[in-house]
């Protein structure tokens, strides 16, 4: 069985297509509000995106902007987001549309803990035993 990536019931062609006003008319008021808002706070991020869009570059987009709403025209390029200590490259798809870029790019890992530390009881040192 092959898993299809859609977007609001739409396949990633269709939801590529869409015009800016019908996105909006599909994402949450909190994404519709912050596009209207931030257009010209995130001008620098948009031309980079046009740019490579026309050069059909396939080298990622570096960018600390994580809190920038994908748009349906970013679907199939590459954007690196800066996570507090480095970049993390992540590929647009079409169920990633509506989302801000800081939330594929997770800022913390799952603490792995090793063995127990100096001064450590000895009730302590089994728990690490699996």
């Amino acid at each position: 069985m092959v898993e299809r990536i859609v977007f609001k019931g739409m396949t990633a062609d269709q939801v590529s297509k869409l015009s800016g006003d019908e996105f909006l008319g599909l994402v949450t008021s909190r994404a519709r509000r912050t596009v209207k808002r931030n257009a010209m706070k995130y001008k620098a991020l948009l031309a980079e995106v046009g740019k490579r869009r026309a050069s059909k570059s396939d080298k990622p987009i570096r960018t600390h902007v994580r809190e920038a709403v994908i748009l349906p025209s970013w679907i199939g390029m590459k954007f690196a987001v800066h996570n507090g200590k480095e970049f993390q490259t992540m590929a647009i798809t079409a169920n990633m549309v509506g989302g801000r870029l800081g939330d594929f790019a997770f800022s913390t890992k799952r603490v792995q803990h090793s063995a127990p530390g100096i001064r450590a009881t000895k009730g302590s040192k089994a728990l690490g035993e699996k």
